[in-house]
């Protein structure tokens, strides 16, 4: 497609002086090119369709090099770095050395701040608002927030903060009645209700206008008692106020044609001078206009290519997501004690077939990692066996509460941590990187590291019939790399009911010792290669792999590395304060332990692969410093 109007020259003065036609043009052009780019090199796709108009609206009203804009999560602000000086980067999107797929301080002074987890936006608007006031400063302040991380109570803190002390800034509700799956809860029953009584609120407003402007003879106190005896008759009707916002001390208008950018600019244009906080609700369609994203937007939240011609999306099969998924079904047939919790990401975590399996026992909290946990505690204490699916990036967000809600009584929950490690192109705020030094730091906590498929799926056996207290499980993004077990995975296990294979570390190569790996979870194929290409150089050692992380039996550990000067612990987290500090404290003096992990969490977008390049935690990185260390 050639773009008439999309360009690198496109900067704040042309994008305001461009007329309702050129706007419509525009609009299409964006969409053009985030669906080229993205069916390409991946990324988020619905999110980024569904906010078109708004950004073009946006950046019509607001100056972008003064005015604060924040967008919430940040994975739909592809239109907003086309039109803020990165079009000719923008082929680079999530890959080695280009733009990122969501704001970045350290890519553009007009991303005004680092996001990347939900429900952060309008906390930090606030304090820029705040900052912007004490400094005497005019620039305008606006958060975008969708109806799902709306739901977290991070902004449900911002927005009663706000409300008490009003400082002057607008937040835009985006209400595509989806996060990433279906929203759930009281929150989004009361949007559809705003929704549905959109016309009476309207009508609200301009009653409320009347009678502040229209009739100033009336004087405050006449006044005052009219808009109470409206209220009272409200009530009677309505038998509630119309939105949580306004009892919240926002100023709520609304409903708007989140696609009608003229509409758009209209309201925003009207809004934004007022005195105070003020809410304005628009309703969008994730995916709007590419049909197969509207169709099924939450196939195509984040995906890693697809053909823009079919809407066939790019997929790797058989990958971690799946086991997970498929074994909790499978357990839960068994057990009818098992529960299962997800925060908004049922898809993202494999639970979709489960939920539909076992719906009395499968419960979406929306976005609230902090009420999962605490939720799971009170499951556990009547008997069942929760299982926590969260992502390791998103479990961060519930720390307190995993240690004080389940480790303290030592509840039997267990959390199983997808796309714990390097996760890739999505960059540094998804890293699965503090798993190992939170959970292995916690009292009662035992801690699994799976190496393969079939380790995962014994893993989950293991945490939800044997262990007692609570038990932390992570496995990677994607597929597995090697397999350690002999038989197929559809066959039965042939492994022993003690789980031996799973508490006992696991001796993949042992033909030397002039060092020792002892690698983590999955980890071992890159302990491995390092073995493969030390034996290269005529150096030969020992390769032990652990599953089990938390507990681990001294004796035991020192028995495996008895004789042996240099060990080197592997992981694909952060070293300090990791797996590897916690088995060091284990082992005896004989020894000369290295901790191999991720030294500089901030590893941007690039491949997996090139990520633990980058940390030097792969197979070749890890060989080159054994022999730096034992040939001195």
């Amino acid at each position: 497609m050639e773009y008439k109007i999309l360009s690198e020259n496109l900067n704040e003065e042309k994008i305001k002086s461009l007329s309702p036609d050129e706007r419509i043009i525009l609009c299409n052009e964006l969409r053009d090119k985030i669906i080229s780019t993205v069916s390409k090199n991946g990324g988020h796709l619905a999110s980024n369709l569904g906010v078109v108009e708004l950004t073009v609206a946006l950046l019509s009203v607001f100056d972008y090099k003064k005015d604060k804009i924040i967008w919430d999560v940040g994975h739909q602000s592809y239109s907003y770095k086309l039109l803020t000086g990165r079009f000719e980067r923008f082929d680079s999107l999530r890959q080695e050395g280009g733009i990122s797929g969501f704001p970045r301080i350290s890519e553009s002074p007009y991303d005004r701040l680092d996001t990347g987890h939900s429900s952060t936006s309008v906390s930090a608007a606030v304090g820029l608002a705040r900052a912007r006031d004490l400094k005497g400063e005019d620039n305008y302040v606006v958060a975008v927030i969708g109806d799902g991380s709306l739901n977290s109570g991070l902004a449900y803190e911002a927005i009663n903060d706000i409300g008490q002390k009003k400082s002057r800034m607008l937040i835009i509700l985006n209400d595509n009645e989806m996060s990433i799956d279906r929203n759930v809860g009281g929150l989004s029953k009361h949007l559809a209700n705003i929704r549905v009584n959109s016309g009476y609120i309207s009508a609200k407003h301009s009653t409320e206008s009347f009678l502040k402007k229209e009739m100033p003879v009336l004087g405050k106190p006449i006044m005052k008692l009219m808009i109470a005896i409206k209220d009272w008759f409200r009530f009677i009707v309505y038998r509630k106020k119309p939105t949580i916002f306004e009892d919240l001390g926002l100023l709520y208008y609304g409903i708007v044609d989140g696609h009608d950018t003229e509409a758009l600019i209209k309201n925003i244009d009207a809004v934004k001078d007022l005195s105070g906080p003020v809410l304005l609700h628009i309703v969008t369609r994730k995916g709007k206009g590419y049909k197969p994203a509207e169709d099924t937007p939450s196939d195509f939240h984040g995906v890693s290519g697809f053909d823009i011609a079919t809407g066939k999306i790019s997929s790797c099969g058989r990958s971690y997501t799946s086991v997970f998924g498929n074994k909790m079904i499978e357990l839960s047939m068994k057990d009818k004690k098992i529960a299962v919790i997800c925060a908004a990401m049922a898809q993202g975590t494999g639970l979709v077939d489960y939920s539909f399996k076992f719906p009395e026992r499968f419960f979406d909290c929306g976005i609230a990692e902090e009420h999962c946990v605490t939720m799971a505690a009170g499951l556990a204490l009547e008997g069942f066996k929760p299982v926590v699916a969260i992502y390791s990036t998103f479990i961060q967000r519930a720390y307190d509460e995993i240690l004080h809600d389940i480790c303290y009584m030592n509840l039997h929950v267990v959390f199983a941590m997808d796309r714990a490690g390097l996760v890739g192109n999505d960059g540094h705020t998804h890293h699965g990187l503090y798993d190992l030094n939170m959970f292995c730091s916690m009292p009662n906590m035992t801690v699994i590291a799976p190496r393969d498929y079939k380790s995962l799926q014994r893993a989950l056996e293991y945490a939800t019939g044997t262990v007692e207290g609570p038990c932390a499980i992570r496995y990677p993004r994607g597929s597995e790399e090697i397999n350690t077990y002999s038989q197929d995975m559809s066959e039965p296990s042939s492994a022993s009911d003690d789980y031996s294979d799973i508490i006992m570390p696991y001796t993949a190569y042992d033909k030397g010792n002039e060092y020792c790996i002892i690698s983590i979870g999955t980890s071992f194929a890159d302990g491995q290669k390092a073995a493969s290409l030390l034996e290269e150089q005529g150096v030969l050692g020992k390769h032990v792999n652990l599953a089990l992380v938390k507990p681990l039996d001294s004796k035991v550990l020192n028995d495996i590395t008895s004789g042996i000067r240099y060990v080197f612990t592997l992981e694909e987290g952060i070293t300090e304060g990791g797996a590897g500090t916690y088995i060091s404290h284990l082992l005896s003096t004989d020894h000369e332990v290295t901790n191999i992990g991720v030294n500089d969490p901030v590893i941007r977008a690039a491949s997996q692969a090139r990520q633990k390049e980058i940390a030097a935690i792969d197979g070749r990185s890890v060989a080159d410093r054994i022999i730096k260390t034992i040939k001195g």
